[in-house]
């Protein structure tokens, strides 16, 4: 009876010690929404998880919320596109280990007439101020992301004050849904590449790109972990492998890869 049931705690021990050996590796990762817009991750994470066996639970958000939650140690890793706000936030000690990614860059875009004639400026500035001067609608995305830091910088560029303007609407919104307001108000608005490719066929979107090739609108995105010695539950060793396999050479060869249905990247790889 004793030597049955030592075979059968056996077993068992046998049993949960297969099982934990199997557990899924999930880390989290607070990123940026045009990442998740354009379906960049549902096209490389794929890729990562048959590699690597973790699985990566993507929360998207604008990018000021997204850093926001990493410095709270509710994410693993952040990735987004601010670069100014990721390297002050690794300054603080929040983050370790940033590395650049990959880039595209912003556009402006408006109504298919185009009623300021934006379209042939070069400038993103001259263009802010053409809209600002002719009181024309702008919709903002108002969430602190990314985008609307940099839309905010263009504003502050140009001189121009834009908050409480009956002309500029703060949405509060990820870009699609902030596209979506400036198709239906025949408005102005910045955006970025990946999203508009991504997007502008399947909500049917009647608008064009006014504005585009300033240096002014390169949108650099970049990736760090959070700082395992600030929040000791971090899983860092998984997040450093999902970095090291994003800056890879595998890893930027499938960023590369991903294009629209027209054969446009929406991404430039550029780690170093």
């Amino acid at each position: 009876m004793r030597v049955r049931r030592f075979f059968v705690l056996m077993l068992v021990f046998l049993m949960c010690a297969a099982s934990a050996g199997s557990a899924e590796m999930r880390i989290r990762c607070a990123s940026t929404t045009s990442t998740q817009n354009s379906g960049l991750f549902d096209y490389i994470l794929p890729v990562f998880e048959k590699r690597t066996g973790i699985k990566v639970d993507v929360v998207a958000v604008g990018t000021g919320a997204a850093i926001e939650i990493g410095k709270r140690g509710d994410a693993d890793v952040v990735f987004v596109h601010a670069k100014e706000l990721e390297l002050k936030a690794v300054e603080e000690g929040y983050f370790v280990n940033r590395r650049d990614v990959m880039y595209n860059d912003f556009v402006v875009i408006g109504p298919q007439n185009d009623p300021l004639k934006i379209k042939g400026i070069k400038s993103a500035l001259e263009a802010f101020k053409k809209i600002a001067e002719n009181n024309a609608l702008f919709v903002s995305r108002g969430d602190k992301s990314g985008t609307h830091t940099k839309e905010l910088s263009i504003w502050e560029k140009a001189g121009v004050e834009p908050k409480g303007q009956k002309w500029y609407l703060e949405v509060g919104q990820g870009m699609e849904k902030t596209q979506r307001i400036a198709n239906e108000k025949r408005a102005y608005t910045l955006t970025d590449r990946g999203t508009w490719l991504a997007t502008k066929d399947k909500d049917k979107l009647e608008m064009i790109i006014v504005l585009e090739g300033d240096t002014i609108l390169f949108n650099q995105y970049g990736v760090m972990a959070v700082n395992p010695e600030r929040h000791k539950h971090v899983k860092y060793k998984e997040a450093m492998d999902f970095i090291n396999w994003l800056v890879s050479k595998e890893g930027q060869q499938v960023i590369g890869a991903f294009k629209d249905k027209h054969g446009n990247p929406l991404f430039v790889p550029n780690a170093k």
